[in-house]
């Protein structure tokens, strides 16, 4: 089946459509039911920090036995290595396995760099919750990778700060607002957090959690709404407490940032799962004060919360052993031996849910000692992660996010402009690249 322009709208339009049922796996047919026998040396380019330990497991254990032998290439991470196996699939000799984040799925779909794994990963679907496993089907039937680490998003606060100031941890997005206002009041010097413009995720898993559904599919088109009812809701919130000066328009992971969250002239950051590492780090000082707790909902009777971060293990159609590919990943992300090494050396969050609460997660981080039950918490949070919509140029959204939204933050201006100019700029660049996206 020759690659055409056309070919990649439907193809990426169908696989992105929520609902949709089926999905022509054209360049993946002919390894789906492969059946191979005899070894299989696999390759495996990730980012992810001792990965080469927990694939020794499989080369030792369930890989010895089916005669599959993985190697591992260690890349970097992000649009770099998204970039290298694109240009690695255009000549034909990608990896048989790699590390995709979610939101670069589509992509890597929509250039049929990635194989429908679906007749391959067994029962692994009921391992995940419905959010987390729809982030690697894109909503269809097709299954593109396997979920390995997730980042739900979780409130953040100094618990004995709060309790200082007489503060409330809030439960929903209007008493966020009151509590940064309460604390200005009685603390001047002090805020509640920063609306920090320097990481696109963040912002995106807001406005996930908000309903937002930023690249979705009308026919053969393509639909951006980026500046959607949900995502301008989040934006005029965010604004509007920026404005009035109600919490701090600094970003994130800067020396200032550090000292503001170790001195506590900051006192609560809206986060993911993955955050007390960042604490330990950026505020040693504070260790044991701190507590979490579920996102703020936009009304008391909603209970979802949004993703930053997280990625998956994806088999490429340029594999020659998809099945024994799709075996390893499957092991890798399901296995609970795999499951507690991944923790251990690489100290990710586990997507599958029995990991959540077991091994190395039936303790809680050592920095939130004072927080026995912090992941039994993190576990039903993530259980309630809403659906997500990424679309083939992410890249390009985040960018401009980071220039409109860091300039609208610095000078304490309309949010709402830079949301406009963040779905402009997205859809150009679309039409650029010969997609047709509806009006």
């Amino acid at each position: 089946m020759p690659y055409t322009k056309r070919r990649r709208l439907v193809r990426t339009a169908v696989a992105i459509a929520l609902g949709a049922t089926t999905l022509a796996a054209c360049g993946s047919e002919s390894a789906d039911g492969e059946a191979q026998s005899g070894p299989a040396s696999l390759t495996y380019w990730t980012w992810t920090p001792g990965m080469d330990k927990v694939v020794d497991l499989w080369n030792k254990g369930p890989g010895k036995k089916d005669q599959i032998t993985v190697t591992v290439k260690k890349q970097a991470s992000g649009d770099t290595l998204v970039t290298k196996i694109l240009t690695a699939h255009k000549a034909g000799k990608a990896p048989d396995l790699v590390q995709a984040e979610y939101q670069a799925l589509p992509t890597l779909v929509s250039n049929d760099a990635l194989a429908d794994i679906s007749k391959n990963v067994g029962e692994a679907e009921d391992r995940f919750a419905e959010g987390v496993w729809q982030q690697t089907t894109l909503g269809t039937d097709a299954v593109y990778a396997v979920p390995q680490d997730i980042g739900p998003m979780m409130f953040y606060y100094r618990e004995d700060l709060f309790k200082q100031y007489g503060l409330t941890v809030p439960t929903t997005w209007d008493e966020f607002a009151e509590t940064a206002r309460k604390l200005k009041k009685a603390a001047p010097g002090k805020d509640l957090t920063t609306f920090s413009a320097n990481d696109s995720g963040l912002f995106a898993g807001l406005a996930q959690q908000a309903g937002a559904k930023w690249w979705t599919t009308s026919g053969d088109q393509w639909k951006v709404s980026i500046d959607d009812a949900a995502t301008q809701k989040v934006a005029k919130f965010w604004g509007g407490l920026v404005e009035e000066g109600a919490i701090d328009n600094q970003p994130m992971y800067t020396p200032a940032w550090n000292k503001a969250l170790n001195t506590g002239k900051q006192i609560a950051w809206i986060s993911a799962v993955w955050a007390p590492g960042t604490l330990t780090t950026a505020a040693p000082d504070t260790k044991g004060k701190w507590a979490m707790a579920p996102l703020p909902q936009w009304s008391a009777s909603e209970n979802r919360t949004g993703s930053w971060g997280g990625s998956s293990t994806a088999v490429t159609t340029d594999s020659e052993h998809q099945a024994a590919a799709a075996k390893f990943a499957t092991w890798l992300n399901t296995d609970s031996e795999a499951l507690n090494a991944l923790a251990k050396e690489s100290g990710i969050y586990p997507a599958a849910t029995n990991a959540q609460i077991s091994g190395a997660f039936l303790k809680p981080p050592a920095y939130f000692s004072n927080q026995a039950d912090f992941y039994r918490k993190a576990a039903d949070i993530a259980e309630t992660t809403a659906p997500s919509a990424w679309g083939p140029n992410v890249n390009v959204a985040y960018t401009t996010f980071k220039d409109a939204f860091g300039a609208a933050a610095k000078n304490k201006s309309d949010f709402g402009a830079a949301l406009e100019e963040m779905q402009a700029d997205t859809v150009a660049d679309m039409k650029k690249q010969g997609f047709e996206v509806a009006p």
